[in-house]
């Protein structure tokens, strides 16, 4: 079913005609959209526009009932595994087991990419300082705050270095310093070529990293571009807060 071998010169991530539903109530619409190599993307929405049920299509978590979703140039479909391989997930949630220490949980992942020894630790001493992990590393992860729980997520999602992270909500539970942490590690990567696919309600965040910025709302795409096209389309020279809510409440009235 589909192409499932990801091809090195194809987009991170591709969606075509994408088009979802739960019962009667439709999540999202014939979505299209195109992701490069070697950027980070920021998907903006009010809550219930469908950003997680977007996210959790690309992550292969949940299938559409039309449409393509392709990430590396392989399908997300049944027999997607070989494209999950090469990505990474992190929920709005980090979910942890209560019962693993922090270090414990990062070999265990690590064990799942088949990461070798070495490569595990010097991937996890790369990671380790920047997000202020070493002093809580060895302590049971049921002790952990829910900032702490996110330090360690991230950690588990870039271990292996994946093509493409998808991300929803990186910032929650941060303090400030891990915050810029974490924004530098995300430019870091991407300009080695990793692609980040973030939803966020912190539009501050967009603001600072993203080089591109889609706004989402009612299951549809409403506007696509840089801040500054963003800025053009709504015809203001604010925030991307002021932009944000001057697109959405177009496209309610659109709807309307």
């Amino acid at each position: 079913m589909g192409n499932v071998t990801p091809q090195l010169d194809s987009p991170a991530i591709e969606l075509v005609g994408v088009h979802k539903r739960y019962g009667n109530r439709v999540a999202v619409v014939n979505l299209t959209l195109t992701v490069p190599r070697g950027e980070i993307f920021a998907f903006l929405g009010p809550n219930g526009a469908g950003k997680t049920t977007t996210i959790k299509m690309i992550a292969g978590l949940l299938r559409p009932h039309a449409g393509t979703v392709r990430v590396c140039g392989g399908e997300m479909n049944m027999n997607g595994a070989p494209v999950k391989a090469r990505m990474s997930y992190v929920p709005d949630q980090p979910y942890l087991y209560d019962k693993l220490t922090g270090r414990e949980f990062l070999d265990f992942v690590s064990q799942m990419y088949d990461l070798a020894p070495a490569r595990r630790d010097a991937a996890l001493a790369d990671l380790a300082a920047p997000l202020g992990m070493n002093e809580f590393l060895d302590r049971l992860t049921e002790t952990y705050s829910h900032g702490l729980k996110q330090k360690v997520v991230l950690a588990a999602a870039l271990m292996h270095n994946p093509e493409v992270l998808v991300i929803d909500e990186p910032m929650v539970g941060l303090d400030p310093r891990t915050a810029r942490a974490v924004k530098n590690l995300f430019r870091q990567r991407t300009r080695d070529g990793m692609t980040v696919f973030m939803s966020t309600h912190t539009l501050e965040v967009a603001e600072a990293i993203a080089d591109r910025i889609g706004i989402f709302n009612l299951g549809q795409l409403v506007a696509l571009g840089t801040l500054d096209e963003l800025r053009a389309l709504a015809s203001r020279e604010h925030s991307l807060e002021d932009i944000f809510l001057r697109l959405t409440e177009m496209s309610d009235e659109t709807v309307a």
